[in-house]
Parts: C-alpha cells; sequence; structure tokens
C-alpha cells in the first residue's frame, strides 16, 4: 500500500467527525478531538494535502427532486478495449440519470447507479442510452428499494478504533 497515509489517533478522530458531518467547524472539530483550532486546521489541511480527504459533497435525496425510482444497471461492453471504454464512461457521466459509475472486473464491466422518475424512464434510459449503443452487449437491471451509508472509512489498522464513530442514519432511516 504505498499510496496510504499515516495516520494519528488524532487524524482519526478528525475523519470520523468530518464524515459523520463534513459541516463541522473547525472550533467544534477541534473541541470534539481535543486540540486547538489552529492544529486542527493544520491537521485537515495536511489530510487535504495528502489525497486522504478528496473533497465535500452534498447528498440530495433523488425522490425529492422527482427521481424516486433508482436502479443498478450491469453493463457489458463488447469489445471491452480503451478505445470504446473511454467514450462510454464520458457518456454515462453526462447522463443526467447518473448517480455514479464503476468499472468493474468479471462478466460485468460497469455498475451504473441511476435515478429516474419512474419505470418508462427507466425503460427509455435503458434503451436509449445503453442498449442502443454498439458497444453495449448486455444491460442488466436492478431496482434498489432502500440504501443505507456505511462508515467511517478508517484504515485497516485503525478498525479495532471505530466503536463509537458510526456514521448517523438520516432521520428516518431504520433496518
Amino acid at each position: 500500500m504505498a499510496d496510504s497515509v499515516a495516520l494519528d489517533p488524532v487524524d482519526l478522530h478528525i475523519l470520523r467527525v468530518l464524515q459523520n458531518d463534513a459541516r463541522t467547524t473547525y472550533r467544534d472539530l477541534a473541541a470534539q478531538v481535543g486540540v486547538a483550532p489552529s492544529t486542527c486546521l493544520d491537521r485537515v489541511t495536511r489530510l487535504r494535502r495528502s489525497g486522504v480527504i478528496l473533497g465535500h459533497q452534498l447528498r440530495l435525496d433523488p425522490a425529492k427532486l422527482g427521481r424516486g425510482v433508482e436502479a443498478l444497471l450491469s453493463v457489458q461492453v463488447r469489445p471491452h478495449r480503451r478505445d470504446l471504454v473511454g467514450p462510454f464512461v464520458e457518456r454515462v457521466r453526462a447522463l443526467p440519470e447518473a448517480m455514479s459509475l464503476f468499472h468493474l472486473t468479471g462478466p460485468e464491466d460497469f455498475l451504473v447507479h441511476v435515478a429516474v422518475a419512474g419505470p418508462a424512464d427507466l425503460q427509455r434510459l435503458v434503451l436509449d442510452e445503453f442498449t442502443a449503443r454498439r458497444e453495449v452487449a448486455r444491460v442488466e437491471t436492478r431496482l434498489i428499494f432502500q440504501q443505507w451509508s456505511c462508515g467511517p472509512l478508517l484504515p485497516p489498522d485503525a478498525v479495532g478504533d471505530a466503536v463509537g464513530g458510526v456514521v448517523q442514519d438520516s432521520p428516518g432511516e431504520s433496518w
């Protein structure tokens, strides 16, 4: 793991807190972690510069945006060549329905998480944007009933320290 970054307990605590709420102020973060605000700012800056913290994202509820049906599309591209994969990835990333895209090993080459208004929109998306492409050999669709966030994500040697660092579910989410 040449790309891994050495993290001490303070760094791990900062990451736990920020994964639960990335909007935490430096003052509150410093108080929770038990360091001075200036030290906290330096730590977070170092974590950003080293690439441990990649950015902050706003999570939206697709249903409240009129996209109440979510699905995972398993896509097989044939032939699986770089000259076809690049344009396929760019096209999928440009689709307003696409939430995330994964390039995989195994029988399927890609997994695409999409959100659409309803079944007819999902059918249109699959037929017009995926199976209509020459390089797409097969698409398998799975509806998502519910999903949960997991975490926090910590280095393997810090997993035992994760007790109590569980990411909070959104209101209304339950098992």
